[in-house]
């Protein structure tokens, strides 16, 4: 009878222990070890093997002996996924996404089997049965005419013999927690079976030069469920991000061997599945009748895209003892940062009122760049007086009140002109070496807040 053993693995980064630890010496976490049986006494054998028989030796190769190779990449019939992956799929690469349930993880990988007819793809689901995917497919497309095979199975032994018998191009599994191997005794979703089954896609994805995608839940702390490893031993992460009650969903890369980490994709989600929006800024931007208070327009940057958005912001009279401050879509601590640099600064009593800030779209902004456009909108709510829908702000805003320059202008402002805007206001330290005459916007730079505010209020 094969022996067995036991180990102690850290649900958080799957550190490995021969007893029991209160904390992690690698995360530091507390009361996250969890006891695993593992096989030690089988021989153990690879559930995959290449279709050759023999295994490769591999030897020491000098630098300037490697033959360097372009990457051949294959397109998608998502553009804004080729976009984030670098320029399309790259043969052999292993690629995992995660999100928030519900965010539209497995919408986004069945709508991609379903929309490249020229590629045999196995879909393998440990969730939902062949009835609910069918379900779904027919509500992402009335006639499905992609070569693409569902398989409802969770054992990697069995997913890999239909893998050999159908010789997919592309394979999608939805999730790697799902998965379980024989080889390993713990049960599905442990650290040491997301390891296991990871690696053995892992090999199989190299060996045969088969992209492979691998759906991951993610924490409540957002980060992806697993060993740190899992993030590690794949070739690009990305994380599909949005706010459930809005349409908007923004696919973001985290790690990629094989591009940048700059680039984003922006998808609308609907009642068909998932659109593209190729130009974001034309629908962040509300289309209104009449200039309204409280509303500015920042040029921002996702990644290295340039997006222009909207700003609201409400002030009133605190009717409660203590003032508000609620951000949605901005850090809520800059933004309170913001409003002391405005009392120090500027004068404006801003202590007893109540101020709330909107991000228009429901997408989370992080960049600097949108400082002056939360100010000149908080001024306008505070003093009832609107900003001409016409302007727009990219500059970020320093606690002495001075404007900073920002990242990539010519980009901004090449985003705002395209979008018909006449003015945009911008630090004068950041047009040293730009060509003004090569815009048709007009450039309005300022170096400090009283600055700005003297021009827009007067």
């Amino acid at each position: 009878m094969a022996k067995t053993k036991s180990a102690y693995f850290c649900q958080s980064c799957g550190y490995e222990s021969p007893k029991w630890l209160g904390k992690c010496p690698s995360c530091n976490q507390w009361n996250t070890f969890v006891e695993e049986v593992i096989d030690k006494g089988a021989l153990h054998v690879p559930t995959w093997k290449s279709s050759s028989g023999t295994q490769r030796l591999n030897k020491p190769s000098k630098v300037e002996q490697i033959e360097a190779t372009t990457e051949e990449r294959t397109l998608t019939s998502d553009a804004e996924l080729d976009r984030v992956l670098g320029g399309g799929l790259v043969a052999g690469s292993v690629i995992l996404i995660g999100g928030e349930p519900g965010i539209g993880k497995s919408t986004l990988m069945l709508q991609l089997a379903l929309n490249m007819p020229n590629k045999r793809i196995l879909y393998i689901s440990g969730e939902e049965s062949e009835q609910q995917i069918k379900m779904r497919a027919e509500r992402i497309t009335n006639s499905p005419k992609a070569d693409c095979y569902i398989l409802t199975e969770t054992a990697t032994q069995n997913i890999f013999k239909q893998i050999e018998q159908l010789e997919p191009e592309i394979v999608i599994v939805d999730s790697i927690q799902t998965l379980h191997s024989a080889h390993i005794e713990s049960t599905p979703g442990s650290v040491s079976q997301v390891r296991e089954c990871t690696a053995e896609l892992l090999r199989f994805a190299k060996e045969t030069a088969t992209p492979v995608f691998l759906i991951g839940h993610i924490t409540k702390d957002g980060a992806i469920a697993g060993p740190k490893i899992l993030e590690h031993m794949v070739d690009t992460v990305l994380q599909f991000e949005g706010d459930r009650h809005h349409i908007y969903r923004i696919l973001r890369s985290i790690k990629n061997r094989f591009g940048a980490t700059a680039e984003l994709g922006i998808y609308a989600m609907q009642g068909n599945g998932l659109r593209e929006v190729s130009n974001p800024s034309e629908i962040l931007l509300s289309q209104r009748d009449e200039e309204l208070s409280g509303i500015t327009i920042g040029a921002t940057l996702e990644g290295a895209r340039p997006m222009l958005i909207e700003t609201q912001a409400l002030v009133s009279i605190s009717a409660y003892g203590t003032p508000q401050r609620s951000a949605t879509g901005f850090d809520i601590r800059r933004m309170n940062m913001l409003l002391a640099v405005l009392e120090k600064k500027c004068g404006f009593r801003l202590g007893v009122k109540d101020v709330f800030l909107n991000i228009a779209g429901g997408i989370k902004v992080e960049d600097p760049a949108i400082d002056l456009a939360i100010m000149a909108a908080i001024i306008s709510s505070h003093e009832d007086i609107s900003i001409s829908s016409k302007i727009c702000f990219a500059a970020e805003v320093g606690l002495s009140g001075e404007i900073r320059a920002v990242n990539r202008i010519e980009q901004r402002i090449a985003e705002a002109e395209k979008l018909g805007f006449e003015k945009i206001v911008v630090s004068n330290y950041n047009l040293k070496g730009v060509d003004r005459a090569k815009f048709k916007i007009q450039l309005i730079t300022v170096s400090k807040i009283e600055e700005v505010f003297a021009l827009l209020f007067g």
